[in-house]
């Protein structure tokens, strides 16, 4: 070849084949592992986004959760202080002492309330005549009038009058009563009166009080029985029902029966002292007892001071009621006509059964 035309070949451009060779196509660089894909960039964002999503809603419960929180918390709060204001002025008013004009009437609408309740209270001892009550009166200390009413039966058909008591074997007296407990001492104080009923007053019991606490085994409180109920003259019967209740009702703090009759008796009319009687201890008999208080069936509890002291919930006080109140029978054998007629039950002889 000429020197000519081999320079021109030398410096002549490559041709495209090689150019084509040494660049790599479209379809290659789509399948190069250097240049990612679409859907698999995509993926990472898409987890991004719901990590994101899931933490805000975890951010959304909690805020939720502790708004609950705060509300409950705030509502509680609210309860617990309405509670302790509560509770304050109940302690307030507790401390603030009752004017005298306030616990009379108070004491008055609590009788009001019983006479209500027990509309046929009455002197829960069987009796036909003043003797026959004196002598079950003195008879029923520390025993239940239902075991003096089963017991005099036989007393008095064997010695019906003072003149045949005083005149009687104590031995065979002793074992008449003896089912009312303390038995000898009683027996030398019913003889003991029935013999100074016959010597002094003729035979007869003395419708006065100095003359009847006078007279053998009895005080105050027999005597005001035999007044109140045998002779219609009014008198306050403090017996241990009596004297727990009236405490409980803050009419007195006093212990003494002869100060409880005292205090208690200003505070109600003299004609209506029997009564009230009869009213507080039916009450103390039935509902408010000694030991468990039916706090939860009683008619005054909003009157009483006491209250809580007891069984509070109605359905478990209702169990603890007594009497024809509880659905069994009373302590006489021979109730008023109106007990009966209020539901009440007769009390069964000795030996029958009792129930309550």
């Amino acid at each position: 070849m000429p020197a000519k035309k081999k320079a021109v070949a030398e410096n002549a451009p490559p041709k495209k084949a090689a150019t084509k060779s040494t660049t790599p196509s479209a379809s290659t660089a789509k399948r190069s592992p250097a240049a990612p894909s679409k859907k698999t960039s995509a993926a990472p964002e898409k987890t991004a986004t719901a990590s994101k999503k899931a933490a805000a809603s975890k951010k959304t419960a909690a805020s939720n959760k502790k708004t609950a929180a705060t509300k409950t918390t705030a509502a509680s709060k609210k309860t617990t202080t309405a509670a302790s204001k509560k509770t304050a002025a109940s302690k307030k008013a507790a401390a603030r002492p009752e004017s005298r004009t306030a616990l009379v009437r108070r004491a008055r609408r609590i009788n009001r309330e019983l006479a209500e309740t027990y509309p046929y209270a009455h002197p829960e001892l069987d009796f036909e005549s003043p003797f026959q009550l004196l002598v079950a009166t003195v008879m029923s200390a520390q025993t239940t009038d239902l075991r003096v009413n089963q017991t005099t039966p036989g007393l008095f058909a064997r010695y019906p009058t003072p003149e045949d008591l005083a005149a009687a074997n104590p031995e065979e007296v002793e074992e008449l009563i003896r089912p009312t407990g303390f038995f000898r001492a009683k027996t030398r104080s019913i003889m003991g009166l029935a013999k100074a009923l016959t010597e002094d007053f003729g035979g007869e019991v003395p419708g006065r009080l100095e003359d009847l606490v006078k007279l053998p085994g009895v005080g105050r409180k027999t005597a005001f029985v035999v007044l109140g109920n045998a002779f219609g003259r009014p008198g306050i019967t403090v017996d241990t029902h009596f004297g727990r209740l009236v405490r409980r009702w803050k009419w007195t703090d006093e212990t003494d029966p002869d100060k409880v009759e005292k205090a208690v008796g200003e505070l109600f009319p003299k004609s209506e002292w029997t009564q009230l009687s009869h009213n507080v201890i039916f009450h103390g008999r039935r509902i408010c007892h000694a030991r468990r208080p039916a706090c939860g069936a009683c008619p005054i509890a909003p009157l009483c001071p006491a209250y809580g002291e007891g069984e509070t919930d109605p359905e478990k006080a209702k169990k603890l009621l007594k009497y024809e109140k509880g659905g069994f029978p009373g302590q006489r054998l021979n109730p008023p006509r109106g007990y009966l007629d209020a539901g009440g039950i007769a009390a069964p002889p000795l030996g029958g059964a009792t129930s309550g």
